[in-house]
């Protein structure tokens, strides 16, 4: 949907309506969306990238490795943009070593349940070579250990997160890694952007496992998830804390939600409804023992308006609100964009789902840049204002950004990826501000640091610092313009206006010499398939071209050229 010219007046702050009278380092009624800080971060901050390992490992049936949910689901047809799968992917399993070529601070992966599951010591020593590799050059490993490849056979034996047994099989995969991993690793995240798993995995059934268990799914999984993650921190915090001095966490992804009528009522309590139905479904329980009130409210109002004798949000006992509370040493925390939200009921005869018992409607600005995926707009000033409300709300927790970035979605390749460029600055800047308004951030981590299997979406995205060929067995990787520039941030922050302006120009001279020698390679690539295509059948020549992707405007004219050619000697045989 797409918002009327009366919201570009509407360019305030939501003033939420429970939380956010103590916030008083941030004025949440200034109309500052386009200012820009210059400044420093603070000493020891920590720069980063991450990835994520059915999105880049590849290698998916190779060493002993088990078959995961993602596995099973893109292998069914129509599942995923092209049918495409993670099979090969990035072939990180065999080119792990790409991850120095950024002089990272840390670097963010995940380990494969599947792939240790049984102790597979092939797998397990992959991890090890990763992990040492990254020590070896000073580059701290963060590392995730559910980043949603669930084993195939917990969710064909059990169902998966709607099983509680999840939980105690969830414990052992996290107290393998412990002590397999945990002399070396020192942050360790045990969910990675739960609400994606919950929600598109078992309600609306865009990912795997596929499942759609409208209005009941979602909840049940998130619950099992969020005593899983507890599980795990107690296990930690009791068994190798002392030992290994570390620290758990998990990493939630939001979206900020802005009031599209910042005097009407409805809208402010809208836009809070939101968030909290999105980070705060499960940041509340941890931080403060239980589901926000306003889903208990608005999920029990309308289960007992369908006739339900209990609500369909499970409930924690008070022994479990205690065992939850205050599980995370620190708070990871994804975000790409930001909606305007305001008030929309839905009846509850229309059928309950997890996005219909919200009663919101979402709105973008048609001004707001959009150059990859479909659900991400650039939207800067939502990133300080999250911050703020996670600051306020759960007492000011150790903050890492574990995700942030843009994609991009085009046939062609292009290596001078300004709208990347101006992403980043603007996400970056608006997380210096925050921590100017008291935020904790202590890291920021880029997503991604390579282009790699954007899930339902396929290859038909690219968030990567990096090009990867995937056409290209070898899969070469290839900096985009954006690496130059992220480099200088992480530097020493924004010094000043010609000291910026000064990073884009060279980072723009550096990917004008990295794509001419990419399209070089492309072109030749091109003119062996066409030399192929003059000498097959005709059926060959229609199956080679639908192979070939285009990815500059001078591989497409020789493409051109060749199908024309093809026709003239068809013609004149």
């Amino acid at each position: 949907m797409m918002l009327s010219h009366r919201v570009g007046r509407v360019c305030h702050v939501l003033v939420l309506v429970l939380c956010l009278s103590a916030a008083e380092d941030f004025d949440w009624a200034a109309n500052n969306h386009d200012s820009f800080y210059y400044g420093t971060f603070p000493n020891g901050f920590s720069w980063g990238a991450g990835s994520s390992a059915y999105q880049t490992e590849g290698a998916w049936d190779k060493d002993g490795k088990g078959l995961s949910i993602w596995d099973v689901f893109t292998h069914k047809k129509g599942k995923t943009f092209l049918n495409d799968t993670g099979d090969s992917s990035c072939e990180g399993y065999y080119k792990f070593k790409v991850t120095i070529l950024l002089n990272l601070s840390h670097y963010r992966f995940s380990i494969s349940w599947p792939r240790i599951m049984s102790t597979n010591q092939k797998g397990v020593k992959y991890y090890s070579a990763l992990i040492d590799e990254l020590l070896e050059h000073n580059i701290t490993p963060i590392v995730t250990l559910y980043h949603w490849d669930l084993p195939q056979v917990l969710q064909e034996k059990y169902g998966g997160w709607q099983n509680i047994s999840m939980i105690n099989y969830f414990n052992d995969f996290a107290n393998l890694c412990f002590e397999r991993y945990g002399d070396r690793v020192k942050y360790w995240i045990t969910f990675n952007n739960p609400w994606s798993a919950a929600v598109e995995g078992y309600e609306t059934g865009e990912h795997a496992p596929g499942l759609k268990l409208r209005g009941t799914g979602a909840y049940r999984a998130a619950h099992h998830i969020i005593k899983a993650h507890a599980k795990v921190w107690h296990t930690y915090d009791t068994q190798w804390r002392n030992k290994q001095r570390g620290m758990v966490g998990i990493s939630l992804s939001g979206d900020w939600g802005e009031p599209v009528d910042i005097t009407n009522q409805k809208d402010i309590e809208a836009a809070e409804r939101y968030v909290q139905f999105y980070i705060g479904w499960f940041a509340t329980p941890i931080f403060h023992g239980d589901y926000p009130q306003v889903m208990k409210d608005f999920i029990g109002r309308k289960s007992a308006q369908q006739g339900l004798g209990t609500s369909r949000l499970p409930t924690f006992s008070s022994q479990e609100k205690s065992y939850i509370k205050g599980t995370s040493d620190f708070l990871g925390v994804g975000h790409f964009t930001t909606r305007y939200i305001t008030q929309k009921s839905f009846p509850f005869n229309r059928g309950s789902t997890y996005f219909s018992d919200r009663d919101v409607a979402e709105l973008v600005d048609p001004r707001w840049p959009d150059p990859g995926s479909e659900w991400l707009y650039s939207v800067p000033w939502g990133f300080r204002r999250l911050l703020n409300f996670i600051k306020t709300q759960y007492g000011n927790p150790m903050i890492f950004i574990t995700e942030n970035g843009v994609s991009e979605k085009m046939m062609c390749t292009e290596l001078c990826d300004d709208w990347r460029i101006q992403y980043y600055k603007g996400y970056i800047n608006e997380m210096l501000k925050a921590i100017r308004d008291g935020v904790n951030v202590k890291g920021y981590t880029a997503w991604s640091l390579l282009d790699k299997f954007e899930w339902d979406e396929g290859y038909s995205e690219r968030f990567g610092l990096y090009y990867v060929d995937f056409r290209n067995k070898n899969k070469p990787r290839y900096p985009k313009a954006s690496v130059q520039f992220y480099k200088r941030i992480k530097s020493n922050g924004f010094p000043n206006q010609r000291e910026v302006e000064n990073w884009k120009t060279k980072a723009t001279e550096t990917c004008s010499t990295s794509n001419q020698l990419l399209a070089a390679e492309e072109q030749r690539n091109t003119a062996a398939n066409i030399l192929k295509l003059i000498h097959d059948p005709l059926t060959s020549h229609m199956e080679m071209v639908t192979e070939v992707v285009v990815p500059t405007v001078c591989t497409l004219c020789i493409l051109i050229s060749a199908v024309f050619l093809m026709f003239l000697l068809r013609k004149r045989n």
